[in-house]
């Protein structure tokens, strides 16, 4: 483990340095051509976060019991915790299992589904997509069951109704290359939906957002997030942030929910297990980087943490694994 000697660059902006590390990893992407009347019920997808761009036309999307919300053309609904819901031409409208409704599949990661009855046309550009990253997990932690953006400000955001103009474009034609410039703009566009919650929802004001807002322990998590192999103390980050060890740690506990130790580990063993699943590392290596003197105590340390086995973590499915499972009905 590195020592904490050699002093870190500057933090001037933890909470965005931490949105920057933030990578999408898509598992399947849907072009949906329906017809009114059309219901789809989409099953809940554990670990998924799921989003919805209407490209053309307009629908309700209904969480369980909850009143159903509007989605008109040029809107973004996300479910970022992978719940089950319904997506209807109308409210009363009936829905059919969307694993039992047959779609022509382009590739292993995209598909069109043409659904419904002779009425008025809605088009969707759908996706699966999950953050591996662990700063990805503690904010979707925060987000709430929907996430919708129907009213982008386009005289401050006009590229993203280009965006959302020449997705629906690309879906339309499907030209070559195009599931691959579709992919990509649905990323960018689910990151910005989730920076535009982040600016205006009082919820962003709280909790491990709230803590990298602010101007000392930001800098301590940030510093925790670059070098999570260094030899971080209680001691040592409360200088870093220039506080005392005991006001660090109470104000640390109080913006966090947790203490710095506990963070600190709970951090390094989600690194530890992206690592083991997506980049194949030995659980020898990890041990060695962490600062762990045997691999026993780092195994112990792991399962501690994140409830399996290092060996049993990297048998875990990959997103690219995922993905045909969930194209395959």
């Amino acid at each position: 483990m590195r020592s904490e000697k050699n002093d870190l660059p500057p933090l001037t902006d933890p909470l965005g340095e931490t949105l920057h590390q933030l990578r999408l990893n898509g598992s399947l992407y849907c072009r949906s051509e329906l017809t009114a009347p059309w219901g789809l019920e989409i099953p809940a997808i554990t670990g998924k976060m799921m989003f919805h761009v209407i490209t053309s036309g307009n629908c309700f999307l209904q969480l369980g019991n909850e009143e159903p919300l509007s989605l008109p053309q040029g809107s973004l609904a996300l479910v970022p915790h992978g719940l089950g819901h319904r997506l209807l031409s109308d409210i009363s409208a009936k829905s059919e299992q969307l694993f039992d409704i047959p779609v022509e599949i382009i590739s292993k990661r995209y598909e069109i589904m043409r659904h419904g009855g002779k009425g008025a046309l809605t088009e969707l550009t759908c996706g699966v997509v999950s953050f591996d990253h662990v700063a990805g997990q503690r904010l979707i932690a925060q987000l709430p069951k929907v996430l919708l953006i129907d009213n982008w400000d386009l005289s401050n955001n006009s590229w993203l109704q280009s965006t959302l103009e020449y997705i629906a474009r690309e879906a339309r034609t499907l030209k070559p290359g195009g599931e691959t410039i579709i992919t990509h703009l649905a990323d960018i566009l689910v990151i910005q939906a989730i920076r535009a919650w982040l600016e205006r929802a009082p919820e962003a004001q709280q909790g491990w957002l709230a803590a990298l807002r602010d101007r000392q322990i930001g800098v301590a998590l940030a510093a925790i997030h670059r070098e999570p192999e260094r030899d971080w103390t209680v001691d040592s980050l409360a200088r870093t942030v220039g506080m005392s060890r005991s006001g660090f740690s109470a104000r640390f506990s109080q913006l966090v929910g947790d203490s710095a130790k506990s963070y600190l580990t709970q951090w390094r063993m989600q690194v530890a297990r992206t690592k083991l699943i997506h980049d194949r590392v030995s659980i020898a290596v990890l041990a060695e980087q962490l600062g762990y003197n045997s691999e026993a105590a780092f195994s112990r340390a792991f399962k501690r943490v994140t409830g399996v086995s290092p060996n049993n973590a990297r048998r875990e499915p990959t997103t690219e694994q995922v993905a045909p499972s969930l194209s395959s009905h």
